[in-house]
């Protein structure tokens, strides 16, 4: 692979958003769901146009106490609605900047939910084609949210993550299993490079709230430099300077 696109969950409250936007090549934007709200989203559609970064909204589940990490169970109306109103409020704000809406990454229970619920996955999919068919979604492969994407005609980035541990089926290993979230910053980067030595993915996720978050993009990043791999979305090369200091 010569190029990867890298992602960051962002506007969620974290400090460091505006030095991992310099190490990203999209951002995920939470928008009003599990975290965010106008002024965040604003804030953050701001910082990612000063880095050029692409945009994306990152709608979960409306559920602030557990940070949208929590399984629910709607009806799909609902599901479809709230994706609906989280993608669009994002997108009008995005728009008012003078941007463009780039990609679509739920959130947290709503993801894992949806890569092993195909019905889950179509509602989900129904509220993004109904802000725009144009939105590329990004799924874990072989998932439910893929397979529902490419049915409905979305373009889809397959993902990995770097900062989280697999079971073997592919899925995510649940956060409250010891050992889900990797915090060591080498243990992260083997991951990350294995992940995109050996499998088709377009985009790899390193989490903003992660308490590593920042020294694992800088070491990804020194990584893909030195096997020229570079970092990009639509295969479009990001100019983010590699350094110890962002911004």
């Amino acid at each position: 692979m010569k190029w990867v696109d890298l992602n960051a969950d962002l506007g969620e409250g974290g400090r460091d958003d505006e030095a991992l936007l310099g190490l990203v090549s999209s951002a995920n934007i939470a928008c009003g769901g599990h975290a965010g709200d106008a002024e965040t989203m604003r804030r953050t559609i701001a910082l990612a146009q000063e880095a050029g970064v692409a945009m994306g909204a990152h709608p979960g589940y409306e559920d602030r106490e557990h940070f949208g990490r929590r399984a629910m169970t709607l009806p799909f109306d609902k599901v479809t609605a709230l994706v609906r109103q989280q993608v669009a409020a994002l997108n009008s704000l995005v728009q008012e900047a003078g941007g463009r809406l780039h990609h679509v990454k739920p959130h947290g229970a709503l993801y894992n939910q949806a890569s092993r619920d195909p019905l889950l996955a179509a509602a989900l999919v129904q509220g993004i084609v109904e802000v725009s068919p144009e939105l590329i979604l990004y799924a874990l492969p072989q998932s439910a949210l893929a397979e529902a994407g490419k049915a409905a005609g979305l373009p889809v980035y397959l993902e990995g993550f770097a900062d989280r541990r697999y079971r073997e089926d592919g899925s995510l290993m649940p956060r409250g299993e010891p050992g889900a979230v990797i915090k060591e910053v080498a243990v992260a980067v083997t991951q990350a490079l294995e992940i995109i030595s050996k499998k088709s993915i377009q985009t790899l996720c390193v989490h903003g709230d992660g308490a590593s978050a920042l020294e694992i993009l800088r070491e990804l990043r020194k990584k893909f430099d030195d096997l020229g791999v570079q970092v990009a979305v639509n295969g479009s090369y990001q100019k983010t300077e590699i350094s110890g200091c962002v911004h």
